[in-house]
């Protein structure tokens, strides 16, 4: 699948005309939190990083596709997406990896993964849910044939469970801790799925040389935002509240679902001769390839950026 090509606003600009901030799509995932809660705390400055905040991962992806944005806050199944389309886009940041934030609930009569077979399945139409999918299924044994998948968006699913429209659940926090109220019962989640759950901070490779500057901003600015929430998470948890549409108290339990990338890490993933990252998007694309979501191995070369990165101390 390709994209059609459009004319980018950075590219037309004069040598000598000031240069517009270079914006961020993301939307309300605990994962991206940071970057807004360097915003509140006036790490990033507005004349070179702006956020804009986008209903879901898919809209902040099309975005980034059309050349609305030159970055968007992605999952690494959707950075794979992105670069089949026909775009050169990189991973400049590794956010998160998930470790528990994103689980399988089960109605109470589902306590095996041998009970499975003939049962409802809702799930995501997204890359990411069925990946997720693909390996439920692989953990029980099973085929696509053996379930009924259920496609549900987000917002949908603590309603079709209360309803008994689904028997299982593909889903994440906070959505998660909700269904739990209704009695409904891990049966896997992302801990016992390492290295297949990331975010990453995806750039065009087009729009990185023009603004080194902005981009090097943008990162000591997510980093010191990253100092500030473990020396004062509770300050930072009620900063990140509003931006998340819950409590601090809710923001504080969703972090403890995930593994937050710090420099170090960073380095780790996206840097050296063997990068983290692409033994990961190995793995995730040799899922996707096998579910058809990509028509063919993705190329990695160039998929890690590591010069935006801050220096360890």
């Amino acid at each position: 699948m390709l994209w059609g090509a459009p004319v980018w606003p950075w590219a037309l600009s004069g040598c000598a005309a000031p240069r517009d901030p270079v914006q961020v799509a993301l939307n309300a995932w605990v994962g991206y939190a940071l970057l807004h809660l360097a915003a509140e705390l006036g790490y990033l400055r507005e004349r070179e990083v702006r956020l804009q905040e986008f209903p879901s991962n898919t809209a902040s992806m099309m975005a980034l596709v059309n050349g609305q944005v030159p970055a968007a806050a992605l999952t690494l199944d959707e950075l794979l997406l992105v670069r089949e389309g026909g775009v050169d886009a990189r991973a400049i940041l590794v956010f998160d990896e998930s470790h528990g934030a994103d689980v399988v609930l089960a109605h109470p009569s589902v306590i095996r993964l041998s009970q499975l077979r003939g049962r409802r399945i809702g799930v995501e139409s997204t890359a990411l849910g069925a990946v997720v999918l693909a390996k439920l299924l692989e953990a029980a044994g099973l085929s696509a044939a053996d379930v009924v998948k259920v496609p549900l968006t987000a917002d949908q699913h603590v309603a079709a469970y209360a309803r008994r429209e689904v028997d299982v659940v593909i889903t994440f926090e906070p959505i998660a801790s909700r269904l739990r109220t209704q009695g409904a019962q891990v049966l896997l989640d992302s801990t016992r799925l390492p290295g297949l759950i990331l975010d990453v901070l995806a750039v065009r490779a087009d729009a990185l040389p023009g603004q080194p500057d902005a981009w090097h901003h943008l990162l000591q600015g997510y980093f010191r935002a990253f100092g500030h929430r473990q020396a004062q998470p509770e300050v930072a948890a009620r900063l990140m509240a509003p931006h998340q549409q819950v409590s601090a108290e809710e923001v504080t339990q969703a972090f403890r679902g995930i593994t937050l990338s710090d420099l170090a890490k960073n380095h780790a993933w996206l840097g050296g001769t063997q990068p983290r990252l692409l033994q990961s998007a190995q793995m995730v694309g040799r899922v996707m390839h096998e579910t058809r979501l990509l028509d063919r191995a993705p190329d990695l070369t160039s998929l890690c950026e590591p010069a935006y990165l801050p220096e360890v101390a």
